[in-house]
């Protein structure tokens, strides 16, 4: 027993030992590049392969071969990744959203490279360049951890290394060649990496996906160390590999013997599973490629071509109408990423889970096998498969409300291996299982007309999905999520829609997938393949049905010849390029015909020549030409600076440089019906804010914190802030950057939870509830940073405030018309100035009706014009009764707006009082 015992200890060390090398380069390319790696372990089996064609095919020494391999193509295919592919990325200021999509593209493009070169097979006669005993890879990874771990502290490229992870900018900017550290992490990884490919390959099948999904199981022990700590990688991948050596000790009798045996075959999908679902997530930021641009239209006369296409094969036979047959099914499974990638903007590589579950649901009901229910006709089946297999969206969704980014893309593909692993690669669950097709469609040509009918069944489906009020809400989710919870969003409960539609969708095209093979074939659902999918639909437009559909046609033919891997490698291509078009093949294409089309020269019109003899009488007489354009002075340019385009410049500004007093501005909810039906208000100039608001609503409290702490691990960011936002006032936040303002922003909003403390509105206790519930009790709240929905016009933007807040019928229209938006309401948003955004954004907020509105540095990036426009509207609002908490640090702004201003400092308030004191103290002060 001691002597089994030894054995299986040694043989998990071996594999502790290869899955603690992913680690390490893992952990090092991402401490270098801030990149994840995804195609390490493709670049692990382009390297096993190429040891293997110099050794077995060319014949070299075994010693030669590995120096090559290790020493120069491992390295060198780090370096051209960084110089080609990441760098451009980088140089870009892409972030994780496309440096994601650009990995997977590398993984796709390797892996369908392998299969062209190599062939699809698998191989058992890869050269053995270190013994089965354990100890020298054990050395192996020592040496290289503490090689590592000293580099990384105490040399001059560790501090350069350091400094690079932290900041990139400011280390360019500090003299420290950037390129450099990153260009010197991809090649260590990549050495890293072929050396994992080469000591597994001897001992695992060796094809072009086997072995890239292996090592990117492994990838949990970088994610357990949180991607920073190499002793904790070793460690976990040492003990895991023990761990699943010594469960192949037990045979228990019963039920339980399968899955024992299944989790003691596939404890590092275990792992993967709890750190993916369980720890905290690593990165937070988005991972779908934005456009730059509105939704990007359909060409035109594309639908009609598609329809012609995929009616075609009704005139095929034999091997291409079998071969056609395909198309329909995986359109119907690539339309399920549509709506959770394209709409909903979050990242799924686990759809083939939910296909296979399709397929296999479908192939257990109509054998009789499935517990519980009795046998079901083939297309009843499909039906009830895709009802069991819609909830199990549940298992993505979940982790989709609190993950982003690369936390999102791990949690997704974890499921999609553990169902892979779990359950269709156990006999248990697939054996002798056959699928059959639905009576009156066994033959190919009217199985195909069943396809286009459910096909077009589920286009219908997701157009429904990307209409209405749920198709804005989607889509203001996918473009500024904390934005859309802020209109009002029920941002986790659309995550959850995004993915049980996803689901059922992808279950309905298994199932018909399934049905064509005539087979339950589970390696048509691997990870590997969800991976391919992902990437196809992302690069021809992830939010495009008609890209969904020519992504199916182009795997599906692409792959129909002799050769497989070709749709991997032309995918692979186009996803590496990601960074170039983020909209996808379809906005590519619009954008180079856009270039490319012959122009006609300009011509003026008659008032335009006008215009231009004027400047040239000015000239000439000496003139300068701003006396002939807008006049300087209030509502003009100020002197010695070029006239901006103000807050408002689309209709009769508010404010007394116009002759409109603020004090006559009504609201959207209330009184706004004058403004929007075109009544002028009473000319004069406005009272002054602090005497303004003295009447009416004011003084109602609306909203109070009562001691509020909030602390982020050991720092305390809020310590007792006691605050109060009147009805008809303006309260103003002030303070230095670290004060504390943001967060006590985020804990009135409920993007934040306090540590302690109560937040009240009217006297109800809000403290727990989210932010888009807040907003539907009259909390609005705007951003710092622009958040407004680029894809969408302005009317949709501010619509979706209508819908999701308080706003009635026609609030859409009274926000348009107060802010002068109404001419440009079809306009998309993304390329607007930001003077005009802060007004979308501002009008969106108040489509809502809200009590109390929340705005976090309005004046930020507004010119001087824009910022005495956006004054007198924030004025009128409060005139209105609306409770308004701002926190700005135009000081001249507050002074001029604010009836009560608190002074933040080290997460205290510190001062409180009416500006003109407060102001003045904190002045002395300084």
């Amino acid at each position: 027993m001691s002597s089994l015992t030894y054995d299986l200890t040694l043989a998990g060390l071996s594999v502790g030992a290869a899955a603690a090398l992913t680690g390490i380069g893992l952990v090092v390319t991402y401490r270098a590049t801030g990149v994840l790696n995804l195609a390490h372990g493709a670049i692990a089996m382009v390297c096993a392969y190429a040891l293997r064609q110099t050794v077995v095919g060319w014949q070299w020494p075994l010693w030669l071969g590995a120096l090559v391999t290790l020493l120069v193509l491992a390295p060198g295919i780090g370096v051209v990744l960084e110089r080609f592919v990441f760098r451009p990325l980088s140089v870009l200021d892409s972030g994780p959203a496309q440096t994601l999509v650009a990995s997977l593209g590398v993984f796709v493009l390797l892996v369908g490279g392998a299969a062209l070169l190599w062939g699809q097979g698998a191989r058992d006669d890869a050269p053995e360049l270190v013994s089965a005993d354990p100890w020298g890879q054990l050395a192996v990874v020592a040496v290289l951890a503490a090689g590592v771990g000293a580099v990384t502290r105490w040399t001059r490229f560790g501090r350069e290394l350091r400094a690079v992870v932290d900041d990139r900018g400011l280390a360019v900017l500090a003299g420290i060649d950037a390129d450099r550290v990153a260009a010197a992490g991809w090649a260590f990884g990549s050495f890293t990496a072929g050396l994992t490919g080469v000591l597994l390959a001897p001992y695992v099948r060796l094809d072009p996906y086997g072995l890239p999904l292996l090592v990117m199981e492994v990838m949990a022990v970088a994610v357990a160390a949180r991607m920073r700590s190499l002793p904790v990688a070793v460690v976990v991948a040492l003990g895991i590999g023990v761990a699943q050596s010594q469960l192949t000790r037990l045979h228990p009798s019963g039920w339980g013997e399968p899955l024992l045996q299944a989790v003691g075959a596939n404890l590092f999908v275990v792992a993967l599973l709890v750190a993916a679902l369980v720890l905290p997530g690593i990165g937070a930021r988005d991972a779908l490629p934005r456009t730059a641009t509105a939704r990007v239209p359909t060409p035109p006369g594309a639908w009609p071509v598609a329809v012609v296409l995929f009616l075609l094969p009704l005139g095929f036979a034999g091997s291409d109408l079998h071969t056609s047959v395909q198309v329909p099914a995986l359109a119907v499974v690539l339309l399920s990423l549509v709506v959770v990638t394209g709409r909903g903007g979050q990242i799924s590589l686990g759809q083939a889970a939910y296909a296979g579950l399709g397929a296999l649901f479908t192939a257990l009901l109509a054998a009789g096998r499935f517990p519980g229910l009795p046998r079901l006709p083939e297309l009843a089946a499909l039906a009830a498969a895709v009802l069991l297999v819609a909830p199990l969206g549940l298992l993505t969704g979940r982790p989709a409300i609190r993950r982003h980014g690369l936390a999102l893309a791990l949690a997704t593909f974890a499921v999609g291996v553990g169902v892979s692993r779990f359950v269709f690669a156990q006999p248990y669950a697939t054996h002798g299982l056959s699928l059959g097709r639905p009576a009156g469609f066994e033959g190919d040509r009217a199985y195909y007309v069943l396809e286009l009918l459910l096909l077009v069944a589920a286009l219908l489906s997701v157009h429904a999905l990307r209409r209405g009020r749920t198709g804005r809400a989607l889509a203001a989710m996918r473009d500024h999520e904390a934005g859309a919870q802020a209109a009002g969003v029920p941002v986790p409960s659309l995550k959850l829609l995004a993915f049980v539609a996803g689901a059922a969708l992808a279950a309905l095209g298994g199932g018909l997938l399934g049905m064509g093979l005539r087979a339950f074939d589970p390696s048509a659902y691997d990870p590997v393949r969800g991976l391919l999918w992902f990437a196809a639909v992302v690069v021809l437009g992830a939010e495009s049905t008609l890209g969904a559909l020519a992504a199916a046609a182009l795997l599906v033919g692409l792959d129909a010849g002799t050769r497989g891997g070709v749709a991997a490698a032309v995918i692979g291509v186009l996803a590496v390029l990601v960074g170039r078009f983020p909209g996808g093949v379809f906005e590519a294409l619009r954008l180079a015909g856009s270039r490319l089309r012959l122009s006609r020269p300009g011509r003026l019109s008659p008032s335009g020549e006008r215009v231009r003899d004027r400047l040239r009488e000015a000239v000439a007489h000496g003139m300068p030409r701003r006396a002939v354009g807008r006049p300087s002075g209030p509502g003009g340019a100020m002197p010695g600076k070029t006239a901006a385009r103000p807050l408002n410049a689309t209709a009769p500004p508010l404010g007394p440089a116009h002759g409109t007093p603020a004090t006559a501005t009504p609201s959207p909810a209330g009184t706004h019906a004058k403004a929007a039906g075109g009544a002028q208000p009473p000319q004069g100039p406005p009272a002054p804010a602090r005497e303004r608001h003295t009447g009416g609503a004011s003084g109602n409290t609306v909203l109070t914190t009562h001691d509020l702490h909030a602390r982020y691990g050991r720092f305390t960011a809020l310590d007792g802030v006691n605050l109060t936002a009147a009805a008809g006032q303006v309260t103003a936040v002030v303070g230095p950057n670290g004060a504390g303002k943001s967060t006590l922003f985020d804990c009135l909003a409920g993007t934040l939870r306090p540590s302690q403390g109560r937040v009240l509105l009217d006297g109800r206790d809000i403290t727990a509830l989210p932010s888009h519930t807040r907003t539907r009790l009259g909390v609005a709240r705007g951003f710092q940073q622009l958040a407004v929905f680029p894809s969408m016009t302005v009317r949709e933007n501010v619509q979706v405030g209508a819908e999701q807040g308080r706003g009635g019928a026609g609030a859409t229209d009274r926000a348009l018309s107060l802010f002068g938006l109404g001419p440009l309401g079809d306009l998309p948003a993304a390329g607007l100035p930001t003077g005009t955004l802060r007004r979308v954004e501002l009008a969106r907020a108040l489509a809502g009706d809200p009590r109390v509105l929340l705005l976090d540095e309005p004046a930020a990036g507004l010119d001087s014009a824009e910022v005495a426009a956006l004054s007198r509207i924030l004025a009128a609002l409060a005139a209105d009764g609306t409770a308004l908490l701002v926190v700005e640090h135009d000081l001249d702004l507050v002074a001029g707006l604010a009836d009560v201003v608190h002074v933040m400092a080290a997460g205290r308030i510190v001062a409180t009082g009416p500006p003109e004191s407060v102001l003045h103290a904190r002045e002395v002060g300084a």
